[in-house]
């Protein structure tokens, strides 16, 4: 039993242990309180799949090397984050829950920063394993080329209720140690399947292997835009900030993110409008103006074409 144990606990897991001097136990690792606070899980579901939860503050950062680094083997990252309640790990107010699927050139690291705060939840899965259990048409480009997992890839997708729910049973969920394995399993399979389920609705045609610096660029212009919902984003602007040119920013945004840039904005910025009338308490008038709004008339139809409800309306409810 102790053996089959140790074949289902990740090594880069065991070599976190060792490093804090801590104790795995049933797949999970406490934070010794000299290191920080909070907890580590890891679990090896087969040959195919494998799921770590991270949920820690540490007083400093720490490096490991990673000894489950397979250069051989293509995998497919699902690394989900902001899911976590915020009442267990210090975190910054108001981040969106979602979920960064990546192709192997761009998870895969010999060393692994551990960072000073970390929650997160990562799926690898083998991409051979997944495009076996699919039957892929032509229609499913986003899907074709991310199982094929020969280019560097990387996709985000908002995290909805029913992928939460999923979620929060992972975190939370009491389940005798005999059943654990296979319920997470079941439960990280269902999690990439309703993922893989949004991606083949994404309308790309043609798919851009992406770098680094693409990537940081990009996401540098999606903060920019958010941190300003006031004023609705001006493309050329955004693009001469990026040293991009206007064509090739809106086409590596819609790819990572499965939407247009402004229709991202306006997304975003009905959250904020929701988050403000509701948890805020603030009037309709004043959220409008505050968000950029001069007409409340036009303001009020945006809102209901994003939540389903006047703003008065959701105030109320």
């Amino acid at each position: 039993m102790e053996k089959d144990r140790q074949q289902t606990e990740p090594n880069v897991l065991k070599g976190f242990a060792r490093l804090l001097g801590g104790e795995l136990k049933n797949w999970t690792l406490e934070i010794p309180e000299k290191f920080g606070k909070g907890y580590c899980a890891g679990f090896v579901f087969n040959e195919h799949i494998r799921m770590l939860v991270f949920n820690y503050e540490l007083h400093e950062n720490l490096v490991i090397e990673n000894p489950d680094i397979n250069l051989t083997t293509r995998t497919i990252l699902f690394k989900f984050q902001n899911i976590f309640p915020k009442n267990e790990i210090s975190v910054p107010e108001k981040l969106t829950p979602s979920v960064l699927i990546a192709t192997t050139s761009l998870n895969t690291d010999v060393i692994i920063p551990i960072h000073t705060n970390m929650a997160t939840i990562n799926i690898e899965v083998d991409a051979n394993y997944l495009r076996g259990l699919f039957f892929l048409s032509e229609k499913s480009p986003v899907l074709q080329s991310l199982f094929m997992n020969t280019q560097p890839l990387l996709f985000e997708q908002m995290i909805y209720t029913s992928l939460q729910k999923i979620v929060d049973e992972i975190i939370s969920e009491p389940v005798d140690e005999i059943f654990k394995l296979f319920f997470l399993r079941i439960k990280a399979e269902e999690l990439i399947c309703r993922l893989l389920m949004e991606l083949e609705k994404r309308d790309t045609k043609q798919l851009y292997a992406l770098n680094s610096h693409d990537i940081q660029t990009i996401y540098k212009v999606k903060e920019q835009m958010l941190e300003h919902l006031e004023s609705p984003p001006v493309i050329r602007e955004l693009a001469a900030s990026a040293c991009m040119s206007p064509t090739k920013l809106k086409r590596l945004f819609k790819q990572i993110f499965g939407k247009s840039i402004f229709y991202y904005y306006q997304e975003f910025r009905m959250k904020e409008a929701a988050f403000l009338l509701k948890d805020e308490k603030l009037s309709v008038s004043d959220v409008g103006f505050r968000l950029g709004f001069t007409n409340l008339s036009h303001f009020s139809k945006v809102f209901a074409a994003h939540t389903g409800m006047k703003p008065k309306q959701y105030s109320r409810s």
